[in-house]
């Protein structure tokens, strides 16, 4: 593949000049976030409170039925957060990124889980008059004789699939399709698990306010995964209709898959960002793979390069020239719209440089304002554009061959005895004045987080996408 590279130059802007205006935006967004939740959460409380649920608690039958209602309520509106969360809301992916929407979206699944497990024993032993010895009847009873409480059931056994397999432990013995088929369940299993309340829950219909407010939020919460999850990458890929133009080897086992279509400078890519892709090329195709673009969207082509790591990227090198692409995105913000300083320091690791090296195309910046601190094993991969890179834009690059030297560390080994931020505020001494962006395996990135916070870099300019899941 050619050294030689070219991009447009962003009208009217200066190398180095950024404006923040984005991130601010971003910042604003989060904030309200935060502020909608917890008023939710208020307002949910408030009603149960008003519905006499604290008078409730002086008795013990009455007390467990009204914590159980409570609870009930909490899960419920946290399970349609997730749905939020998981929905792909273009506010949500701008504003936080997937690495940190997948962080709060694993907290607020455990919170909501552990609330409904709180609600089903304390509902059901408070319909039992405190008696434990009359609790398995009296859940058969609740079961079978209320609305909605079959598919209740049905809806929280599809959760509990979904929270065993998404624990750190179970995720790796799977592979991440089979993964992310097993997680999908959650939208049944909240779609199921929460009627019977919208028909049956005192706190849902005593009141015209708290009616509107649940319908609506479930009908929102609807309506974002038909929309965004359904809806716009089906009219995308119909729109842009993306073929795989070549297959080029890069490294052993490491492919780059160019890929063009139709009206690409409409689809609202930037480099940084990462796809889900499924190849239309036999057996396996529905199931979708998540890979960064490895170069600057130019309006005409796009551009992923893969590294071997199971069956879904083996695949990839015999895929044919022709064979049609689905495409889910663009998604992340390990992209321009984080950039709030002139300064930048790119980190990778592995194939985490693809990202980083289309960032390093498309960025504006002065000569020297950017750096690449690249870990790899044995050979890099686009050693000839990187080092175009700095050739021609000034890209100043820092490789750190061999395997890492500690499970603490995110160096290589050979790079000397010293501590991890001692080392990088060496290499990168206005580290603290510049955004930087991290790419690589999650326990990796887990160690330049702390190493990048010790070297007093605020954890809102270190923008993180990790090949964790």
């Amino acid at each position: 593949m050619s050294a030689v590279l070219s991009w447009p130059r962003p009208a009217g802007r200066v190398p180095g000049r950024v404006d923040g205006q984005a991130a601010r935006t971003d910042a604003v967004v989060r904030t309200g976030a935060v502020v909608l939740l917890w008023c939710a959460l208020l307002l949910v409380s408030y009603w149960w409170a008003a519905g006499g649920g604290v008078q409730d608690l002086s008795g013990t039958a009455g007390g467990l039925t009204s914590a159980g209602r409570l609870t009930g309520l909490l899960a419920s509106l946290l399970l349609l957060v997730q749905v939020l969360l998981m929905a792909r809301l273009p506010v949500l992916e701008r504003a936080y990124g997937q690495d940190r929407l997948a962080r709060h979206h694993r907290i607020v699944g455990l919170v909501s889980f552990d609330l409904l497990l709180a609600h089903l024993v304390l509902i059901t032993w408070g319909y039992a008059d405190g008696a434990l010895s009359r609790t398995p009847a009296t859940l058969w009873e609740l079961t079978v004789d209320y609305p909605g409480m079959l598919l209740a059931v049905a809806g929280t056994a599809c959760l509990v699939m979904v929270v065993v397999t998404s624990v750190r432990a179970a995720r790796r013995r799977l592979r991440y399709e089979s993964w992310h088929l097993l997680h999908l369940y959650a939208y049944l299993g909240v779609g199921l698990a929460l009627p019977h309340q919208l028909w049956t829950g005192q706190e849902f219909l005593d009141s015209r306010a708290a009616t509107v407010f649940w319908w609506g939020l479930w009908a929102a919460s609807a309506g974002a995964v038909l929309v965004w999850r359904l809806g716009l990458p089906v009219w995308r890929n119909a729109r842009h209709r993306l073929r795989v133009a070549a297959v080029v080897p890069e490294d052993d086992g490491v492919v780059s898959v160019h890929l063009t279509g139709r009206r690409l400078d409409r689809l609202s890519a930037s480099a940084g960002q990462f796809f889900t892709w499924r190849f239309l090329a036999g057996p396996g195709w529905t199931r979708g793979h998540p890979y960064s673009l490895s170069a600057a969207p130019d309006g005409r082509s796009l551009r992923i390069t893969v590294k071997d790591l199971g069956d879904g990227s083996r695949a990839l090198g015999a895929v044919r020239p022709g064979t049609r692409v689905l495409a889910e995105g663009p998604y992340g913000r390990l992209s321009a719209r984080a950039r709030s300083r002139p300064k930048v320091a790119f980190l990778a690791a592995g194939v985490g440089v693809t990202p980083l090296r289309a960032l390093a195309e498309e960025l504006p910046y002065a000569p020297g304002d950017a750096v690449l601190l690249y870990r790899f094993r044995d050979r890099p991969l686009f050693a000839d554009e990187l080092t175009a890179l700095a050739r021609q834009r000034g890209l100043q690059v820092l490789w750190l061959p061999g395997p890492r030297r500690a499970p603490d560390s995110w160096l290589g080994a050979g790079v000397g005895d010293a501590d991890d931020r001692t080392l990088l505020t060496a290499w990168v001494p206005d580290l603290a004045d510049r955004d930087v962006y991290v790419c690589g395996p999650e326990a990796w990135a887990d160690e330049v987080r702390r190493t990048t916070s010790a070297a007093g870099v605020p954890a809102d300019r270190v923008h993180v996408e990790s090949f964790g899941w």
